[in-house]
């Protein structure tokens, strides 16, 4: 893990900013948020992820050399992939990538829960509230961070921070500091589709930041099932994949 010195100062820096920037954007007049509950199933799948706009990861230097080093060692064995091997979660934004359902559910009041087949993951974002505090953050990082959330219109926005940095960004080991920074924009585009556009920030790693989008169709007709590594798991065959 870097040094949480570096993480924890820079957190302290910006809390009062950040508090001050969450709390003063209130939600929308009348209270009635819209409802993206329900159970959700990607139509494609791709392995590498793909910026908005094309074109590849912005790297820097040392984010090129990791990812080198993480391909190479997915290749001969020397780094694992934990997610695949022991179903640890996949983290962000590898786990929007899904090519499994997954079930938003806004319950108790005050948080949203998104609860996805693939690894059994579940993230809960707090509604309306700040992030924890720099301590926690750096004490207690989580595979899939620490997430807030608020509506903003029809839109629910998603900031997360306090990863592990042990997860890749995609599943061809796209790397990640545990100063990275997510920020999401979840909507429905339809009476059936709903669309998660998220920004990557992560300054060790990318020159600047990128953003990626995720297309998923609701489904009234699939539940969420068992998923344990090593075992057969349900038909995935209708998820487009590339590479």
């Amino acid at each position: 893990m870097k040094d949480l010195r570096v993480w924890a100062g820079f957190a302290v820096a910006v809390a009062g900013v950040t508090a001050f920037w969450w709390m003063s954007e209130r939600p929308i007049a009348n209270g009635a948020a819209p409802d993206i509950s329900g159970t959700y199933w990607a139509t494609e799948y791709q392995r590498k992820i793909q910026p908005v706009g094309g074109g590849e990861l912005p790297f820097t230097q040392e984010g090129r050399a990791a990812y080198t080093k993480n391909i190479a060692g997915l290749k001969d064995g020397s780094v694992e992939d934990r997610a695949r091997k022991y179903c640890t979660p996949d983290g962000l934004p590898r786990a929007l990538a899904t090519p499994y359902p997954f079930e938003i559910i806004k319950a108790p009041p005050g948080q949203i829960l998104i609860v996805y087949e693939m690894n059994h993951m579940i993230r809960r974002i707090a509604l309306d509230a700040p992030l924890p505090s720099a301590e926690e953050l750096v004490t207690a990082p989580y595979y899939n961070g620490h997430s807030v959330g608020r509506f903003e219109g029809d839109t629910l926005v998603v900031r997360t921070r306090g990863f592990k940095d042990e997860t890749f960004l995609d599943a061809t080991g796209a790397p990640h500091t545990d100063m990275l920074e997510t920020t999401e924009r979840i909507r429905r585009i339809g009476a059936t589709e709903l669309e998660d556009v998220i920004t990557v920030h992560d300054p060790e790693y990318y020159a600047t930041d990128w953003r990626a989008r995720f297309a998923y169709t609701q489904r009234t007709d699939v539940r969420i099932e068992d998923y344990i590594c090593g075992f057969e798991h349900r038909d995935i065959s209708s998820v487009t994949r590339r590479r």
